[in-house]
């Protein structure tokens, strides 16, 4: 469900500004000075809109528009045929996700959801609210190269461009070009296709850039930054798995789980992923330091089957299970609640007896906390510190967390730097990419109508001779586009809210 305070502070705001224009508007003596100070910043109000609207970037355009006219004509007919195949490849993944979804409304199983490309975002529900700021500076961005490709490319074709602007639609920022109209008209199908794909071009591109940023950000932040020597500790979460004195702090950089190496934030997810699907590790004790624990506790069942023998709810003792020493043959399982940072701290692991014996000289036996089904014991290294012990369930560690794989070269730079610039990067990837996706598809309102129609234009006068005709057949594909997008989104915004 969409949480209650974010509406309620959206819906305050909107109805306060829209009371504040109300108010002003009908002021005998402050209404001429307020609608003048509008029209000269060039703002306007509406319920729930914001919009600004400025000449001031013209110039700038005509200048984009006059760099290199030949690399220009390749820059946007390179984007004429990525606009073309954008079309049809948004209409494919739409309708694998429009698959997808209707999957998971019949599933329980929740990983048919992260299987898809295109999910509906609503702030506060799917997307932390500590983000917000990273995803409509993401959104606004994208937005704005959007229609940059479009004014530049218009200017290209000889098409006036009035002006450019901003708007805020209740919460989601965007950004829009106006064109002349009747420069746009008298152009021809093709020179139309090169101004309506160039937003959805400078989209793709966008996109493309910022991902070879994040994959370069090694490389660029070297001089101050250095990867690979483990996961760094940026937050813990308070009262969680990882918190505590011989818990996890901000500035550990966490270089192993159990015998799994960690040399970033992907090897951390992965080894914590790998021991979730594994059996429990064991690890080798010498049989002397089981004997005065025999007697500890009393063993019995928990609601799974399995063994608890710390009856005693101990923050310091485990149960450990391990085969009787009388002989190999002998398969029956003793138990034994034993203090566990005492008897595991500096063990080898190890998966049956044999294992012990070729580590050690001593006499030792392979145990094994005895845990419930999907509990883990892990050992964290986060060296200097002493290792740190977890018992649970291993996504809650993952949780406890924020890593970065970045650790700063001198004492002065701050750990949020990187997280920073990755953060944003994704977000600019993947908003990036939504736009150029969703303003591809044949749908009224969006530049894929114009881009179908003018296609249709370019394509079909030599088949379908009749113009009226040809405007039949672009509205009953625009209409299936739209049908197509609204189901997506309605089903979309169904299943992120009302689950």
């Amino acid at each position: 469900m969409i949480p209650v305070s974010l509406l309620v502070c959206v819906m305050a705001g909107w109805c306060a500004v829209y009371l504040a224009d109300t108010l002003l508007r009908s002021s005998a003596t402050h209404r001429i000075s307020y609608e003048s100070w509008l029209a000269s910043r060039g703002l306007s109000l509406s319920p729930f809109h914001v919009r600004w609207h400025t000449t001031m970037f013209n110039r700038l355009f005509a200048y984009c528009a006059r760099i290199n006219p030949q690399a220009l004509y390749l820059w946007f007919n390179s984007g004429l045929v990525f606009g073309i195949v954008a079309m049809l490849g948004s209409v494919v993944l739409l309708i694998r996700t429009l698959q997808q979804t209707l999957a998971q409304m019949t599933t329980d199983n929740p990983r048919i959801g992260g299987q898809q490309a295109l999910q509906v975002v609503v702030p506060g529900v799917n997307l932390p609210t500590s983000q917000l700021a990273y995803f409509f500076i993401a959104l606004l961005l994208s937005g704005v190269i959007h229609e940059l490709g479009h004014a530049v490319a218009a200017l290209r074709e000889q098409v006036r461009v009035n002006g450019f602007g901003m708007f805020v639609f209740v919460l989601y920022p965007g950004a829009f070009v106006d064109l002349f109209t009747t420069h746009l008209n008298l152009i021809s199908p093709s020179q139309q296709l090169r101004i309506f794909c160039a937003g959805v071009w400078h989209n793709f591109v966008l996109c493309v850039a910022a991902l070879a940023f994040l994959f370069l950000l090694p490389v660029l932040l070297f001089p101050m930054y250095f990867t690979g020597a483990g996961a760094l500790v940026t937050e813990v979460v308070q009262g969680s798995a990882a918190d505590g004195p011989r818990g996890l702090s901000v500035g550990d950089i966490v270089t192993g789980l159990e015998e799994c190496a960690v040399r970033g934030v992907d090897d951390w997810s992965s080894c914590l992923s790998h021991l979730s699907h594994t059996p429990q590790t064991g690890y080798c004790v010498p049989v002397a330091s089981l004997q005065p624990s025999w007697a500890h506790g009393r063993p019995y069942k928990r609601l799974d089957g399995t063994i608890d023998c710390c009856s005693n709810s101990s923050m310091t003792d485990l149960c450990f299970s391990y085969n009787k020493p009388q002989g190999k043959n002998n398969q029956e399982r003793e138990y034994a609640c034993m203090p566990v940072r005492k008897m595991v701290t500096g063990t080898p692991v190890c998966r049956t007896d044999d294992d012990c014996a070729a580590h050690s000289r001593m006499a030792s036996v392979c145990v094994t906390p005895s845990l419930e089904n999907q509990t883990r014991f892990i050992r964290v290294t986060h060296p200097p510190s002493t290792r740190m012990l977890f018992v649970g369930y291993p996504p809650h560690l993952q949780y406890a967390v924020s890593l970065t794989n970045f650790v700063p070269r001198f004492g002065f730079l701050h750990l949020d730097l990187p997280v920073f610039l990755e953060t944003f990067c994704k977000y600019v990837v993947s908003l990036s990419g939504a736009l150029a996706v969703v303003n591809s598809v044949p749908c009224f309102a969006l530049d894929g109508q114009w881009m179908l129609n003018a296609l249709l234009e370019a394509t079909l006068v030599a088949v379908v001779t009749d113009r009226q005709k040809r405007e039949l057949i672009g509205f009953f594909l625009l209409l299936a586009g739209s049908a197509l997008l609204a189901a997506n989104v309605a089903l979309g915004l169904w299943m992120v809210t009302a689950r």
